[in-house]
């Protein structure tokens, strides 16, 4: 069946890929292709962050942890690691709801634990880097014999004057495409910075001044963030930067040099849910998979492989 996809980032990507394996013909419509989607200022680690309901977030993370960990093992060129690392907090916390998706989840040690942190957990995460990814995924998709056209749409009308069945990954942008109004916008800072302070990942959430979180990559250091419910705006702050800097200064080793290469922002798709089904309009079909919040990558081959069951039932 031919099928059109709308959305360049990962979710459109992942779910192109699986439907060709599934023996599907597929074009991917997107108005930005990396460099320039949201999916690549996504600092990139594993980890169920703002997105709902749990019961089906944890099934999609879970699967998705599985198909990162085989191509961090088998496609080096994916720029996917394995990282160790830890979440900490100033409080006694039960073990979260995550934890059976990663295999080697255990409680902290107190020398695991930066200066002032009462516990944490520890355990190892893909660490996706985007700029070798997102290319990685597109090259993956034109060999399977998929398609990757640049255009906006701004309606379901025009990709199905194409194809009878839809796959909408538009993220933010399906409140223009589908109306979506429960969809809003969660602004968010990062700072790539060189070289990697630390070999581990480190997430303290519940910073006082806001969250703080450090992301080791192969030559760089991803330093986070922010999470501003409602704002649009795509213009660095350099308040923010510095607050950035200031809220992961106790999380590294003392004395530790940083040199700031790059200042990012992005929008992350929120929603009160993820929207994972398929709507039926007489002949015509589309299948959803937006709003995702701060977890796109996190969920990304779970969901993907939830579209490719939900096509086969509407396949005709």
């Amino acid at each position: 069946m031919f099928i059109v996809i709308l959305g360049g980032g990962v979710s459109g990507l992942s779910c192109g890929i699986r439907l060709l394996e599934a023996g599907h013909s597929v074009e991917v419509w997107a108005r930005e292709l990396t460099p320039h989607t949201t999916s690549d200022v996504a600092a990139a680690v594993w980890y169920p962050y703002r997105a709902w309901p749990q019961e089906r977030v944890i099934a999609w993370a879970k699967r998705t942890y599985t198909v990162l960990e085989s191509l961090a093992r088998e496609q080096p060129s994916a720029g996917i690691l394995r990282v160790p690392g830890v979440e900490v907090f100033r409080r006694h916390v039960e073990d979260p709801w995550w934890r059976d998706s990663v295999p080697d989840f255990r409680r902290a040690r107190a020398d695991e634990l930066p200066p002032g942190l009462l516990e944490g957990y520890h355990f190892t995460a893909p660490v996706i880097e985007m700029p070798r990814y997102l290319p990685f995924l597109m090259g993956r998709l034109r060999e399977l014999g998929g398609r990757i056209v640049q255009r906006e749409v701004r309606s379901l009308e025009e990709p199905w004057a194409r194809a009878s069945l839809v796959v909408n990954c538009t993220g933010l942008g399906a409140r223009e495409v589908v109306g979506d109004e429960t969809l809003f916008p969660v602004r968010g800072e990062v700072l790539r910075v060189t070289p990697p302070p630390t070999d581990r990942f480190i997430f303290d959430d519940e910073c006082e001044q806001g969250i703080a979180y450090v992301i080791p990559r192969a030559h760089d250091c991803i330093l986070g963030g922010t999470v501003e419910e409602g704002n649009a705006s795509l213009v660095p702050d350099a308040e923010a930067a510095r607050g950035i800097l200031e809220r992961n200064a106790p999380l590294l080793p003392p004395g530790v040099q940083l040199n700031v290469v790059e200042h990012k922002v992005g929008l992350r798709p929120g929603r009160p849910t993820v929207r994972l089904e398929a709507e039926v309009f007489g002949e015509r079909v589309v299948v959803h998979d937006y709003g995702h919040g701060g977890a796109g990558v996190t969920l990304s081959w779970g969901c993907a492989e939830e579209v490719v069951q939900l096509v086969s039932v509407h396949a005709r």
